[in-house]
């Protein structure tokens, strides 16, 4: 019950900041060149659906060549129900302002989901879902005529990509590696009061009682799963030879219990808790993919001669920085 009651005095902070003053703000970006709107809310990446398949601003332009500053494209990898519209509203626009080669995919929609369904992922076992992100980087190589790719990920996005870089070669292709809110050694089997909606259901994973669709990834998320145990197994472990990692967490993480399964111990992996030096950053699992504390981490570790100091500002579960 203590993640519970973490997560209600989360939800409690967050209503007394938005009475006493907040109200309806919303934060300017990191400094960057470019002139696309960046919204720090999560919420607003769900207007996305309105619009099925709709690549985020800033992302999948073709004709993108990067730059000498910046000459690895980077990948933005979804979570679990997520999709390239709805995970990168914030992000997508931020690296391309930045002067990045921008890529987002939707992957792991079962066959012969039909909308809305359609436009959420993440379901199919992991290590089919990583098949179609390594055709996805092949594609985003030969276009760019770039030589490796920077991925950012978020809970999913963190986890399957792992078996791209582990078996299928992407560790050849890759630089950087941006995890947000990682669980490496996974979650535990019922981290969620909803999944006493899906036992109700008659249905085994909370994201199928959701979405309504089967959920073949859900059991490789449960720690000491066999995916898990094979990832581990590995030379280095979760953190793969080669790659810089940076893992991003937050303390009030309701999905990835406990949080600290993100931490990779690591001489490749830096691990920052949002928190940590920001007390009134009350980010959750979603929101914290959308906030200009997470989003700076993140220009931080792609490119380090220019890292600055993250701002600090409040944000609350499933949010953000804003409050609409």
């Amino acid at each position: 019950m203590g993640w519970r009651r973490g997560w209600l005095m989360s939800v409690i902070g967050a209503c007394v900041l938005g009475v006493s003053g907040l109200g309806s703000v919303a934060y300017a970006a990191p400094e960057t060149d470019g002139d696309l709107p960046v919204p720090y809310g999560f919420v607003r990446g769900l207007t996305g659906l309105a619009t099925p398949d709709a690549d985020p601003p800033g992302a999948n332009d073709w004709s993108c060549r990067p730059s000498a500053a910046h000459p690895d494209p980077v990948v933005l990898v979804h979570g679990l129900t997520g999709s390239k519209t709805t995970n990168w509203q914030t992000m997508a626009p931020l690296l391309a302002n930045a002067g990045y080669c921008v890529y987002a995919l939707t992957y792991g929609v079962p066959p012969g989901a039909v909308y809305p369904q359609d436009q959420v992922g993440g379901f199919l076992p992991m290590e089919e879902s990583a098949e179609q992100l390594d055709a996805f980087v092949d594609e985003v190589l030969a276009s760019t005529g770039a030589e490796r790719v920077d991925l950012v990920g978020h809970s999913e996005g963190t986890l399957m990509p792992q078996y791209w870089l582990q078996f299928l070669g992407g560790a050849d292709v890759t630089d950087d590696y941006v995890a947000v809110t990682p669980l490496y050694d996974g979650t535990l089997a019922k981290p969620l009061p909803v999944a006493e909606l899906a036992d109700g259901l008659g249905v085994r994973e909370p994201a199928s009682a959701v979405v309504g669709v089967p959920c073949g990834s859900c059991p490789q998320f449960i720690s000491g799963s066999p995916y898990l145990e094979r990832m581990h197994a590995q030379p280095g472990g979760a953190a793969v030879p080669g790659i810089t990692y940076t893992t991003v967490m937050t303390r009030y993480d309701q999905l990835v219990v406990p949080y600290t399964s993100g931490v990779l111990d690591a001489p490749n992996a830096t691990n920052i808790v949002v928190q940590d030096g920001c007390e009134i950053d009350l980010s959750d699992h979603l929101s914290i993919i959308s906030t200009a504390r997470t989003g700076q981490i993140v220009l931080n570790a792609l490119d380090p001669a220019s890292a600055v100091e993250p701002p600090c500002r409040p944000s609350l579960p499933a949010l953000g920085n804003e409050v609409l």
